[in-house]
C-alpha cells in the first residue's frame, strides 16, 4: 500500500492543550507537524471527526486554532509510551491567532 500523505511533515515535539468545545483542560505534546494537520501524541483521543480546539504552547502568546480528528488510536494508559503512534491525526480548519507563525514552524530547514 503506498504512503498517500505528502512528504512536508515535520518532526516538532511542542506542547499544547487541546479539548472538544472550549475545553482545552487536556496536555499533550505533538510529535510531526504539516501546513495542513499535526499528530497529537495522548493517551485521551478524540472520536473521528470531532472539531477539537488547540493551543500550541509556544512562547509568551499561544498559536490557536481548531481541526477536526481524523483517525485516532486508543492504547491503554500502561502501554501508552509503548506504541509507536497513540494519539490521534487532525487537519487543521480555521486559526484563531498565529497562523504565520505556525507556518513558520512547518518551513523545513
Amino acid at each position: 500500500m503506498s504512503d498517500k500523505r505528502n512528504n512536508s511533515r515535520k518532526r516538532r515535539r511542542i506542547a499544547l492543550s487541546f479539548g472538544a468545545g472550549e475545553n482545552t483542560g487536556r496536555r499533550a505534546f505533538t510529535e510531526d507537524i504539516s501546513p495542513l494537520g499535526l499528530f497529537i501524541k495522548t493517551a485521551n483521543v478524540c472520536n473521528p471527526n470531532t472539531i477539537v480546539k488547540i493551543e500550541l504552547l509556544i512562547d509568551e502568546e499561544p498559536i490557536v486554532f481548531e481541526a477536526r480528528v481524523m483517525w485516532a488510536k486508543r492504547v491503554p494508559q500502561n502501554l501508552f509510551h509503548l506504541v509507536k503512534k497513540s494519539g490521534m491525526g487532525v487537519r487543521i480548519i480555521r486559526f484563531h491567532n498565529g497562523r504565520e507563525r505556525y507556518m513558520s514552524l512547518c518551513e523545513i530547514s
